[in-house]
């Protein structure tokens, strides 16, 4: 009888943990934020201050809260399992993503340059296709390490920096989306598809994100619309294993963590 109770606590200890994490996850909580008071959380799930307490051990293990003697439990940190971790219900550039996640980074490889649209972006923005676009081609390095070689063609039109001053931009680590917000065009919405890929280090792209063999990669096509829908920006990136972790989540709001099944059964 003590084995199995033991298993039951155990597994308790587990539920209670996905629990807290999946409710961590809705936003309804930022890092910083201090979270309700173990005996308020415990009750909140139905579980014991025991059962919560070691759940809350693991999570701070984990760096997703922390512990502050004398004030409270607080909003961590995940660990970072990828450089851009993408939330497809929300529009933010990937910069953005980074600095969440404390991703540096940096660009090599960066081409600024007038290019003919030709018929397919003459397609996706309604133009000749010979217009030319400003088109922006660099390898993104996260932490130093390659992670996605992006291709942005901003619509012809669109007044960007001069150059030089858009070079400076990207080298920073910035996104053409930055680019756009700053100069105030007001992109709206963006849709995205996504494709897996069968990529070889015979490539450019391969040797870029230094692939060895045939690797499975992620391309994401994505046009920014502003309101009105016309399109304003193609975006055509190809991120290596592990470079990105895509999810769409959709959930109702939630004020507080809901009573554990489970918790209540063996109650």
């Amino acid at each position: 009888m003590a084995a199995m109770d033991g298993s039951q606590r155990s597994s308790l200890v587990d539920d209670t943990e996905l629990a807290l994490r999946a409710w961590l996850a809705t936003g309804s909580h930022r890092p910083g934020n201090r979270l309700p008071p173990e005996l308020e959380l415990a009750a909140m799930l139905g579980v014991s201050r025991g059962t919560l307490r070691t759940a809350l051990d693991r999570l701070e293990e984990t760096g997703e809260i922390t512990r502050r003697q004398g004030s409270g439990t607080y909003v961590g940190q995940a660990a970072r399992p990828t450089a851009f971790h993408e939330g497809l219900e929300v529009l933010r550039p990937y910069s953005e993503l980074a600095a969440r996640r404390g991703v540096n980074l940096t660009v090599r490889d960066l081409e600024v340059v007038e290019r003919r649209i030709g018929g397919e972006l003459g397609d996706v923005f309604g133009l000749d296709p010979e217009s030319e676009a400003w088109t922006i081609t660099r390898t993104i390095l996260a932490d130093g390490e390659p992670v996605a070689v992006m291709c942005d063609v901003v619509r012809p039109g669109i007044a960007l920096p001069p150059p030089a001053r858009l070079r400076d931009a990207i080298e920073a680590g910035g996104m053409v989306l930055d680019v756009l917000l700053a100069r105030g065009v007001p992109v709206a919405f963006a849709v995205t598809r996504v494709r897996p890929r069968m990529l070889s280090g015979r490539e450019s792209v391969g040797r870029a994100l230094g692939v060895g063999g045939a690797t499975a990669v992620l391309e994401l096509e994505e046009v920014m619309h502003i309101g009105s829908g016309e399109a304003v920006q193609h975006s055509s990136d190809t991120f290596a294993p592990g470079g990105i972790d895509l999810q769409v989540r959709r959930n109702l709001e939630v004020a507080a963590p809901a009573p554990l099944v489970r918790a209540a059964a063996r109650a």
